[in-house]
């Protein structure tokens, strides 16, 4: 088993290139994905939330209102900061689980992980940027998820710089291109990180 960081930027196309390394046979430990099951109604995590924030997070049907709590932690530094303290501790201890399923196998492990950036993490094999134009980005979250312009730029700008990330990346897909493009540069990819497990 080798583990690998996926990463980019909102708009980037992170998830496109996730779901091809996984039609490749990796396995996905998809972060965003275990912070909304964590976050489910019900869920000691989603009861933290509510009673740090307010149960107007909370919808009538039990589920969380994502809008409402990032409006709350955008501006406010220690907001953030206890909502990181809520949700990072139980998001760890489940990616964890998710990866030590996969120990003595030839699995190819990638932990899609938006903040991998801000959040570094120790022991990967190698990490991948998928990397775009951020007007780019901006067009395609426009354009693709109907989010106002002003919106996209202020989430383009609360994220580490584009040059950050790139500067921890091993491996970048530029996702600037068509999809033909994009399969030839994950085909790539995957012979490198094939010959990683080969060489263990």
């Amino acid at each position: 088993m080798i583990v690998v960081g996926l990463t980019g930027g909102i708009g980037a196309g992170k998830s496109t290139v996730s779901a091809m390394l996984a039609e490749r046979g990796a396995a996905i430990v998809d972060a965003d994905q275990i912070a909304r099951d964590l976050q489910a109604p019900g869920s000691p995590v989603l009861d933290a939330m509510a009673e740090r924030f307010g149960a107007h997070i909370i919808v009538d049907d039990g589920s969380l209102d994502r809008a409402a709590v990032a409006e709350i932690v955008f501006n406010d530094e220690q907001a953030l900061q206890d909502l990181n303290g809520i949700v990072h501790p139980a998001m760890q201890n489940e990616i964890q689980r998710q990866i030590t399923a996969h120990e003595g196998t030839d699995t190819i492990v990638v932990l899609d992980f938006p903040l991998l950036g801000e959040n570094p993490r120790d022991g990967l094999a190698a990490t991948i940027v998928v990397d775009i134009d951020p007007d780019i980005a901006i067009a395609r979250l426009v354009g693709q998820r109907g989010m106002d312009e002003g919106d996209a730029r202020a989430r383009i700008g609360s994220q580490i710089s584009r040059e950050q990330r790139l500067e921890r990346a091993t491996h970048v897909i530029d996702n600037g291109g068509d999809r033909d493009s994009l399969e030839q540069q994950v085909d790539t990819l995957w012979s490198a990180l094939s010959a990683l497990v080969a060489d263990r």
